[in-house]
């Protein structure tokens, strides 16, 4: 039997039914929000999955382009792999959801969202993600919500809760909260530097309208809620835990975990590891948990040493940055780079300039954005932790933190108008040992300054992290987080921004939500670690935009035509702007709107192009040197092409200054000469002298 709940949403009807779809789902909700329809389901499998010491969740969005009224382009015309879009949003759903299921759960989980039908009005992102925390609240999965989420834009200094398509484009900002019934557990932003004191005031206003979701879908779990079933622990036990710290005392723990070198960490862990191995030896039952074990030992000691000792694992302050350097000009021949080290962190990022017809196409759900001109990419190879992978492409954390840093920067980047380029910053993690995502916002800022790309101001990004104890008022915030730190601490709080505000934030927690104070610290610990980086580390090295692309990037000229005369320039079957081409050798991309970009190496070769083009839809002025070509000899004069399809006469009285007997005296097919237009007649001939040029 289908029922059906609904309440308004900023604005909007929002509808769930629950019981008319996917019945053999442990929980599924249809949801409507305006005329965005998402199904979303929640399944677990019967039995723990063997050998694992995760939980094993997997979150899918699932993007049709029948939604929208489109046929998918390609030849297959359906749907491939998952857009980075679809990817970024299975992990936004994931991040606030995750930290509420049981730690000792091993049993699968799936969250799918099929988005079916989408209303520009109502973001089916947001639809998914209620749709995912009221399927798994209302099915017999061990889950401790509901949650709720809420986007916030920002338009003249007013928020927008939900904000439409039309609203997105013209928003400040881009902000996500996900929120428990106590506290915020999950925060994605990107902003047009905006300042602490607006991003928090936005936070806690999405947190506020959680609350009044969140009262919602407890009325569907009352009515529909199944009783959550029983699983199997995976949990150590105890008398593990108690017989390890036999063979190896707290004390040798912290010495084993006290240094700041990633690799002397590693093998202390690894030899402490091979003594308890050889320990348990002939113990079948606890050998095979040796690792989780000691997985649990070490992040009960880190732990304890930050927030009973007040002592982190590399002798750090709490407040304390690690080592910092920064530099540009690594690699000869390309555009831009730059690298940021950080510690054990360390990424060169590199840039690469090319014309707009080279920003990437977008085939998705938004029907406004089918492309972008800024392209940033994040690589993780496993030399960069001292471990050997094969490389199979970039994964999900690879395209998130890939796009976390290009929303840092994109506020900063200059608009078409002012620099008419495609854009491609690449980060190669060089060597990683926590947050190299915001170190990725340093050096793509340092490599798109060297590039000569003119952004408004620097970006920098720095993480904190977060320890807690058993009540809301006892924790440690701690600036800049190592590997080690994120692994067993309970916060990763990554903010980007300038001077003058904040660009990006993404928050994963793994407890079950952050304080407003929490928050509040968090915030203006990053923005004092930020404004630190960009005074001492960044500027120092390059402040500002070189006002040159480089020596190896394309140079770019734009003229605007009129739109009528588009077909000109282009001529019949491309033949006139082929001519171009190839007497220039440059690239040229033309817009509907008559704009028109001309594209080579050598800054001769495109303004020769750039002045070919005006002659061909210019009129020819009397009394105008122009430069052209001789491309017909008569006995009478030569004609000489000034333009495609543009030729004018100098008649041989008109070749010298001299008596002429022979045309070929003084010109021949294929000089270039200057000439001097003397007259346009009213047959549009145009007359031209040789003679008369000074």
């Amino acid at each position: 039997m289908t029922k059906q709940f609904r309440m308004e949403l900023a604005g909007r009807p929002l509808l769930v039914e629950v019981g008319r779809v996917a019945a053999q789902a442990n929980g599924a909700a249809l949801m409507h929000y305006g005329e965005t329809v998402v199904l979303s389901t929640a399944t677990a499998s019967d039995k723990p999955r063997e050998g694992i010491d995760f939980f094993p969740l997997s979150v899918e969005y699932e993007e049709k382009l029948y939604a929208v009224g489109k046929i998918p382009g390609g030849f297959n015309k359906r749907e491939g792999k998952a857009s980075e879009h679809a990817i970024l949003t299975s992990r936004v759903i994931d991040r606030p959801m995750r930290p509420l299921f049981p730690k000792d759960y091993r049993n699968d989980v799936t969250l799918n969202n099929l988005v079916m039908s989408v209303d520009p009005e109502c973001a089916p992102e947001i639809t998914a993600m209620l749709g995912s925390a009221i399927a798994t609240a209302i099915s017999d999965i061990p889950f401790d919500g509901p949650t709720a989420a809420t986007q916030v834009g920002l338009i003249d200094g007013e928020f927008i809760i939900n904000p439409t398509t039309e609203q997105r484009q013209v928003s400040d900002l881009a902000l996500t909260v996900a929120s428990t019934k106590e506290k915020v557990i999950m925060i994605e932003a990107g902003a047009n530097e905006v300042p602490e004191d607006v991003m928090l005031q936005a936070i806690f206003k999405a947190h506020e309208v959680n609350q009044e979701v969140i009262a919602f879908i407890e009325t569907i779990v009352a009515e529909c809620g199944k009783e959550k079933h029983e699983y199997v622990s995976c949990s150590v036990p105890e008398e593990l835990l108690e017989a390890i710290k036999e063979i190896i005392p707290p004390a040798e723990m912290e010495e084993a975990v006290f240094t700041d070198e990633k690799q002397q960490r590693d093998e202390n862990m690894s030899q402490i590891r091979e003594k308890l191995e050889e320990a348990f030896a002939e113990n079948e039952e606890w050998l095979p948990l040796i690792a989780e074990a000691l997985y649990q030992y070490q992040k009960k000691t880190v732990r304890k040493m930050i927030l009973k000792d007040k002592k982190r694992p590399d002798g750090r302050d709490m407040n304390q940055i690690r080592k910092l350097h920064a530099e540009v000009d690594i690699l000869p021949r390309v555009h831009g780079s730059g690298m940021f080290s950080r510690g054990q962190t360390q990424i060169l990022n590199v840039c690469t300039l090319a014309p707009l017809s080279e920003a990437q196409r977008l085939d998705g759900l938004d029907v406004n954005e089918t492309s972008k001109r800024y392209m940033h990419h994040y690589n993780f190879p496993s030399y960069s932790v001292g471990e050997t992978k094969p490389s199979r492409g970039p994964g999900r954390r690879e395209i998130g933190h890939g796009a976390l840093a290009e929303k840092a920067l994109v506020p900063v980047l200059p608009s078409e108008e002012e620099f008419p380029y495609a854009i491609r910053t690449v980060s190669e993690t060089m060597e990683s040992n926590g947050s190299t995502s915001q170190a990725s916002v340093c050096a793509s800022s340092l490599s798109l300054m060297a590039a000569g790309v003119p952004i408004k101001s620097a970006v920098a990004g720095i993480s904190c992290g977060l320890v807690t104890g058993d009540t809301d008022d006892d924790y440690i915030v701690l600036t800049d987080i190592q590997g080690l730190e994120d692994f067993f601490g309970d916060m990763d709080f990554k903010v980007a921004g300038t001077h003058k505000g904040i660009t990006a934030i993404q928050m994963d927690i793994k407890i079950h939500g952050l304080t407003k104070p929490i928050i509040e610290e968090a915030i203006a610990r990053t923005r004092e670690a930020r404004i630190y980086i960009l005074d001492e580390v960044m500027n120092p090295v390059i402040s500002e935009a070189r006002k040159q692309v480089g020596q190896y990037a394309p140079k770019i000229s734009q003229i605007t035509i009129e739109p009528d005369k588009i077909s000109e320039v282009i001529g019949q079957r491309g033949k006139t702007i082929n001519t171009i081409i190839e007497a220039t050798g440059v690239k040229i991309d033309i817009e509907d709107d008559g704009r028109i970009s001309v594209c080579g190496v050598e800054q001769e070769n495109i303004d020769k192009a750039v002045n070919m083009i005006r002659m061909i839809v210019e009129p020819v002025e009397e009394g105008k040197v122009y430069e052209g070509k001789v491309v017909r000899i008569m006995q009478f004069g030569a004609f000489v092409e000034l333009a495609p399809n543009k030729d004018g006469l100098i008649h041989i009285s008109k070749l010298s200054k001299d008596r002429v007997e022979k045309v070929e005296d003084v010109v021949n097919i294929g000089d270039d000469v200057r000439v001097k237009v003397i007259e346009v007649d009213k047959m549009g001939r145009i007359n031209l002298s040789l003679k008369d040029v000074d």
